[in-house]
């Protein structure tokens, strides 16, 4: 498959890598550029045959397949659109849109053009990602009831993202849209997500948009997912998860404390993703390509493609995730619960899921059960009619 990449900046350089790294078959072939300088350095780092800084003369090349957008968030729309016009299929870094107005924009071009829309949200393809939701969908923790995801670090690289009419947002745009995701895959992409409750504020850095939030999004299913994000964490890329089932716990740290420690004078040079030094004790990543998803969301992207089928991420999901952010951005000024303003749901239409309550018998719901430090075994029981709650020892 051929691939042609929008944009030449950072995230552009981790695509090329994972790219050229992975699938000998795939080949990356053609960059734009708005700075024809820049095109022709990232076209020469990475052997390109083409590069150009007319956006629809990179997109419409018969040779082109796919194309990869890594643009700054305002020139995501636009994008897309070229995709669309030319029938190529495309696949879009994340946020989607600045808001959800855009992202539904974007989602019908794709859809009414019959193109692909995959969705760049690396983080949901972790290793360690992977993992932990298919243990969650073979029922390891049962149903999960709560899902909190952080990201934090010392801000962006480049100066568009610290732009609130670029970006659309501050780090809450940037990095909540991460983490909103990541809780939707372990909560359960069906299930609706149904209001939100939001604080941001702008701590440290003289922006107009928040450098730190805090989000609550309940779900139809009485299900919680929780977000931490910030520009204001110092010393690296601050990545963890964590979810609380019925029947079980996960905990991941897909970052910066991973194993890998490292101390160094300072005379050696990059680290790791967002690291702020090079000197004293360091955590390096052994491969950070791979460990922040991007070469199985490329598999993942292309294999739907070959096989006409949906990647595990789409710009429906694009879509809900910035119809999430945008009901966030509206309870941080409000102060209230907020609703989640979704066109056209295509999960779960139910907001009856029954129950957690587990039985003990045909009269008691089981409370708890536990050994004592003495050894002796409890049940804490209710009374499934009168609502009494008793102890009993078990042998």
């Amino acid at each position: 498959m051929n691939i042609a990449m929008l944009g030449s900046g950072f995230i552009a350089r981790f695509y090329a890598d994972s790219l050229q790294a992975q699938r000998a078959k795939d080949s990356l072939i053609s960059v734009y550029s708005r700075n024809i300088d820049k095109a022709k350095k990232f076209a020469d780092d990475y052997h390109l045959s083409f590069y150009s800084d007319d956006m629809d003369t990179v997109v419409s090349r018969h040779d082109v397949d796919a194309v990869v957008i890594s643009l700054p968030n305002n020139l995501h729309e636009a994008a897309v659109a070229a995709c669309a016009r030319a029938k190529k299929h495309v696949l879009c870094t994340k946020p989607l849109g600045r808001n959800a107005a855009e992202a539904k924009r974007m989602l019908d071009m794709v859809e009414e053009a019959g193109i692909m829309g995959g969705y760049l949200e690396d983080l949901c393809y972790t290793p360690k990602f992977l993992k932990s939701v298919k243990a969650v969908h073979d029922g390891n923790i049962g149903k999960v009831l709560w899902a909190k995801s952080r990201e934090a670090h010392p801000g962006p690289h480049s100066d568009w993202f610290w732009d609130h009419e670029q970006s659309g947002g501050g780090c809450m745009v940037d990095l909540g849209c991460h983490c909103i995701e990541i809780s939707r895959g372990f909560i359960g992409k069906n299930i609706r997500p149904v209001e939100v409750m939001c604080w941001a504020a702008t701590q440290v850095h003289p922006i107009k948009a928040e450098d730190s939030a805090i989000g609550l999004v309940k779900y139809a299913n009485g299900a919680i997912g929780q977000f931490e994000v910030s520009w204001c964490f110092r010393g690296g890329m601050d990545l963890r998860d964590e979810v609380m089932g019925t029947e079980g716990t996960i905990w991941l740290n897909n970052f910066l404390r991973t194993g890998f420690e490292m101390f160094s004078t300072g005379k050696g040079g990059y680290v790791a993703e967002k690291a702020e030094s090079s000197s004293g004790w360091l955590f390096p990543v052994g491969d950070e390509v791979h460990e922040l998803g991007y070469t199985n969301m490329f598999t993942d992207m292309f294999n739907a493609i070959e096989n006409k089928t949906e990647p595990l991420e789409t710009f429906y999901d694009g879509y809900i995730v910035n119809a999430i952010i945008d009901a966030c951005y509206l309870s941080a000024k409000t102060g209230k619960w907020e609703p989640v303003q979704i066109e056209g749901w295509r999960g779960d239409q139910t907001d009856d899921y029954g129950s957690n309550f587990a039985s003990y018998d045909d009269d008691h719901y089981l409370i708890k059960k536990e050994i004592l430090p003495n050894g002796d075994r409890k049940l804490i029981l209710k009374h499934k009619v009168t609502g009494e709650v008793v102890a009993l020892d078990v042998a």
